[in-house]
């Protein structure tokens, strides 16, 4: 007897989504290097879909160099010049000029906090919150907390993390269960 697994009704068919959602979006992330990898897809994707950036995801990784941000940092202009010539990714100027901002940013904050990680985390008090979505249609967008992580990571001089783009960050990053409460993973995260 095949049992189909019930999951959340954004990823439907697509086997690239599927996996996607069975094996990261909603995990709670602790690493560094993984939460900026994730930053810098998540401000590329402002305006366009998931599914999008997924489909591009490795080329994203060649391009920005496996997303070491101790290197995207010091881009120069010839780099970004070629990434705006970049096929593989999305070739929108501000947001690659973003991502050289953003690893700055990034690593100032890390300097204050001693990481990423503990800066992010402490928005929630440490620990996911698990919110009862019954169906992803229904599920917020934004709500005070992405709001006001939006407005510091702005003052501390990032881009392109507007309320929208910070609540789908913290969703992938497993600081909001937002899985639907059907779907086989909303328990397991």
């Amino acid at each position: 007897m095949n049992v189909t697994k019930h999951r959340c009704g954004w990823c439907a068919n697509d086997a690239l989504y599927q996996a996607y959602h069975d094996q990261e979006w909603g995990v709670p992330v602790y690493d560094d290097a993984k939460l900026f990898e994730f930053l810098i897809l998540e401000t590329f994707q402002a305006g366009l879909s998931w599914i999008t950036i997924l489909r591009k995801r490795e080329n994203f990784r060649k391009a920005f160099d496996d997303f070491d941000y101790h290197k995207i940092a010091h881009y120069k202009q010839d780099k970004t010049d070629a990434l705006a010539q970049d096929a593989g990714i999305i070739r929108n100027k501000l947001k690659i000029n973003a991502a050289v901002s953003n690893a700055q940013a990034f690593i100032n904050l890390q300097k204050e906090f001693g990481d990423f990680s503990t800066y992010i985390w402490e928005f929630i008090g440490g620990k996911p919150i698990k919110n009862k979505v019954k169906n992803y249609k229904k599920a917020l967008a934004t709500t005070p907390l992405s709001d006001a992580l939006s407005k510091d990571l702005k003052k501390r001089g990032f881009k392109f993390v507007g309320s929208t783009v910070m609540y789908a960050y913290m969703q992938a990053m497993g600081m909001i269960n937002d899985h639907e409460v059907g779907c086989f993973r909303y328990e397991e995260v």
